[in-house]
């Protein structure tokens, strides 16, 4: 059986009235198959989104991302530099695990980590993870979720973070139409760059990385 190592497998951007934003979804390494394959269906995927709600009711907004305060572009949102502490929010099965970061404007970003999602030392994003991981990361399969610590995914949520404060500063983007009331839909993120930003990041994360 080859290693793996842990990958990506959704990005999800839920809005402060806990109405969906954005949804990625990535291919990780099914075995059976040895190719790459989303682990779930986008439905799956929404639903476990919609799941995640629950858990981020029962922390007070900016205790669950550890982030504060307004940044200096009047966005309400901390700096992405400010970013610390992603939570393990569900562990699904040995397998995916979400893990939450809560704006201090109740803005809310989820990653589905699939532990299992990339062949170890397939390709140079892999070869990187485990030079960079301090030899630790090779060995995830069989670790499950204890394998991953919340720390790792700190990264790729100030990366999101940093992709959405770009967003806001957007003058064609309205915050508003996309913060309806509790119950009335609104309208998902449309734009392009944050699209390509969010897939770069789902892309080139690995345990151990630095930054993107």
């Amino acid at each position: 059986m080859a290693s793996t190592i842990p990958a990506i497998a959704c990005l999800g951007v839920i809005g402060r009235n806990d109405n969906p934003l954005h949804i990625s979804i990535f291919p990780t390494y099914d075995a059976a198959s040895n190719s790459l394959q989303p682990v779930r269906t986008a439905l799956q995927f929404s639903l476990v989104l919609c799941g995640t709600l629950d858990i981020f009711a029962q922390r007070p907004s900016g205790t669950a991302s550890g982030s504060a305060g307004a940044n200096s572009s009047g966005t309400g949102l901390a700096g992405a530099s400010d970013a610390t502490g992603p939570l393990l929010l569900h562990a699904l099965d040995d397998r995916l695990a979400a893990y939450g970061y809560e704006t201090n404007t109740g803005v809310k970003l989820v990653a589905i980590v699939d532990m299992r999602g990339r062949r170890g030392g397939s390709g140079a994003g892999a070869m990187s993870g485990s030079s960079s991981a301090g030899g630790g990361v090779g060995s995830a399969s069989g670790r499950g979720v204890i394998g991953l610590r919340e720390a790792e995914l700190k990264p790729a949520f100030k990366a999101m973070q940093a992709a959405y404060v770009n967003l806001l500063q957007n003058p064609f983007y309205d915050p508003d139409e996309h913060s309806p009331p509790v119950g009335q839909g609104g309208k998902k993120i449309t734009s392009r760059k944050f699209s390509n930003d969010m897939q770069r990041i789902g892309e080139a994360w690995i345990p151990g990385i630095a930054g993107f």
